[in-house]
């Protein structure tokens, strides 16, 4: 049994979320799509499900995940099956043991920045050696695969990236992407690929193989709560065709969640069955959002640098106001109840992410109400 080498500091944007999420009137930071109620996800089902749905009893389930769970995940990816499936209690707790276990302490691991705070913290307080790799802001967020490799050590056991990023919605090209595939494989470095984006790019083509199809080492690690859009449900998982590593990780998974719940599993085989019609939902609701979320900050464009994500539901504008974005975000929510994350939630320290952007989400329905209380908001700041 691996066990961290020291404390986890505070988790800050869940920290900040479990303040805010659910008493500001405008959450306009979400990282989800917009979600669907039982009724509806059942709805995509056959009568076959929702009698198996009324009849599920409430028991254990596999921890490696039901049969027909893992089978739906599995018809998500060109090359593995079932067998190199292991269903996890949502995407956080895949990360904190695959991200302890892929190294030893003393041994090295690079990330890119910015990134969600977990895929940094866990493998440090570990006692994994970190390396980030910041993405180019100045380049749509490139990732810059010769950066990468400078960042290498005959001790860097795993290469850690998220695409589309997470905050933000950058996408590399295909041939960088294989290209990064390729340099792990030529090192022997394993790659682990936070996929929890993928299927919400509006342009089909920047759309990026999954990294578990196109190396046999590889990890890509998804999950039912972002571009399905079905947090409540807690399904996670990870692919990969080496199957020595998924078996030490479920032993693992044994001391956290021991197995998902078994409506969850059923109700998330449902949704992958009906997968490309989910995620087709989700990218028309971003689709009819973005031109509202163009028009406000070129209402505004003396105050933010705006370019919306390539993949993904959020992004990350610069804030240009001489108040600073701490200070807005914080305004913003006292004054008007609008809730975003600024820039100190995603600050790293391996790499300096800018500390003049912000998060904001553009999944959710009806963003109106929201960005007509920021528009008050700004309206006041150029009165005073």
């Amino acid at each position: 049994m691996t066990r961290l080498a020291s404390p986890l500091p505070d988790f800050r944007l869940e920290v900040h979320f479990s303040r805010w999420e659910f008493v500001a009137r405008h959450n306009l930071t979400a990282s989800d799509a917009q979600t669907m109620t039982v009724s509806e996800l059942l709805a995509l089902g056959s009568d076959e499900d929702r009698a198996a749905f009324d009849d599920l009893a409430l028991g254990y389930v596999p921890t490696w995940g039901s049969d027909r769970l893992r089978a739906a995940i599995a018809g998500t990816y060109a090359t593995c099956g079932p067998e190199d499936v292991l269903a996890f209690a949502g995407a956080e707790e895949a990360m904190f043991w695959a991200l302890q276990l892929l190294a030893e302490p003393g041994e090295h691991v690079v990330v890119t920045v910015p990134n969600y705070q977990a895929l940094e913290t866990v493998p440090r307080a570990a006692g994994i050696e970190m390396t980030g790799v910041l993405l180019d802001e100045r380049d749509g967020w490139r990732l810059h695969l010769d950066e990468v490799e400078a960042a290498l050590r005959p001790t860097t056991r795993v290469v850690a990236v998220n695409f589309p990023n997470n905050p933000t919605g950058a996408v590399p090209d295909a041939a960088t992407f294989a290209a990064l595939v390729e340099l792990c494989e030529e090192r022997g470095i394993r790659l682990f690929s936070d996929e929890v984006y993928r299927g919400l790019e509006l342009d089909p083509a920047r759309t990026l193989p999954q990294a578990a199809d196109l190396s046999p080492t590889a990890l890509s690690m998804n999950v039912l709560s972002k571009s399905y859009g079905l947090p409540g449900l807690r399904i996670g998982w990870l692919a990969c065709r080496d199957h020595a590593v998924l078996e030490r990780l479920e032993r693992h998974k044994h001391y956290t969640s021991i197995c998902n719940a078994g409506p969850s599993e059923l109700l998330g085989a449902i949704a992958l069955g009906a997968g490309a019609q989910v995620q087709a939902r989700n990218r028309a609701i971003i689709a009819e959002n973005l031109p509202q979320f163009d028009a406000f900050f070129a209402r505004h464009a003396a105050r933010f640098e705006w370019a919306p994500p390539q993949g993904g539901c959020v992004a990350f504008p610069r804030y240009l106001g001489s108040e600073g974005v701490e200070e807005m975000c914080r305004e913003l929510l006292d004054r008007d109840s609008v809730f975003l994350l600024p820039a100190s939630i995603y600050r790293s320290d391996l790499a300096p992410v800018p500390e003049d952007r912000f998060r904001i989400g553009v999944g959710r329905r009806d963003p109106g109400p929201a960005l007509e209380a920021f528009d008050a908001y700004l309206e006041r700041l150029a009165r005073v």
